[in-house]
């Protein structure tokens, strides 16, 4: 895990980052053009620091999220978590989840869990990139600066044709061409730094107000 690199290791990799502009959320091939969806979380605000028990310096759990209506036609929702700033060339996947029910408005704490060929709602958990099921928890390297982790929510137009256990790159196509609205949250973490504002290629995606 990442927490075990050196701190001057990570000085050094300070500026060696995948970068935001890799994000799923901001690629254009998607074809969306503003967040319509208000992901939030009951446990931190957008933009600041994870608490603790979310990441590897604590229980590791998943934080709880919420979300308001989505667009009438959605078949199913999806979620992807990454961090942007992984000293790696794309960036870190730590949650997966798709073909979630269209009527779903939140996941509970702790909820992104493995669970095999998936849930009787129809619901499945991917890998993430440490090929594992479930949530991946925030371990950034010491001395490397803070990290953005970033929740990105899809409504899709219809359910995703994704293999057992598909990564980051097949379900980034699968839902190419289906993106009918989407939301973000930016939670942040570091190990002895402060947290650090949302970049603004994702932050210029936020609705009016948001």
């Amino acid at each position: 895990m990442l927490e075990h690199v050196p701190a001057w290791l990570g000085s050094l990799l300070k500026n060696v980052r995948a970068g935001h502009a890799k994000l799923a959320i901001v690629q254009q091939d998607l074809g969306l053009t503003q967040l319509a969806i208000e992901l939030s979380s009951p446990a931190f605000a957008d933009g600041q620091r994870l608490p603790v028990r979310f990441t590897a310096d604590g229980e590791g759990s998943s934080p709880p999220l919420v979300w308001n209506a989505v667009p009438p036609e959605t078949a199913c929702l999806a979620l992807l978590v990454e961090d942007p700033d992984a000293p790696a060339p794309n960036p870190l996947v730590h949650a997966l989840v798709w073909a979630l029910p269209p009527d779903t408005n939140r996941l509970a704490e702790g909820e992104i869990l493995p669970d095999g060929a998936g849930s009787d709602d129809g619901r499945d958990v991917g890998r993430n990139s440490y090929l594992g099921e479930g949530w991946l928890p925030p371990d950034p390297p010491t001395g490397h600066g803070p990290h953005d982790y970033v929740f990105q929510l899809f409504a899709l137009s219809e359910a995703p044709q994704l293999g057992e256990n598909p990564g980051r790159s097949e379900f980034v196509r699968a839902i190419t061409g289906r993106v009918l609205a989407a939301g973000v949250l930016i939670g942040t973490y570091s190990r002895g730094e402060a947290a650090q504002t949302p970049t603004a290629e994702v932050a210029g995606l936020r609705p009016a107000g948001a």
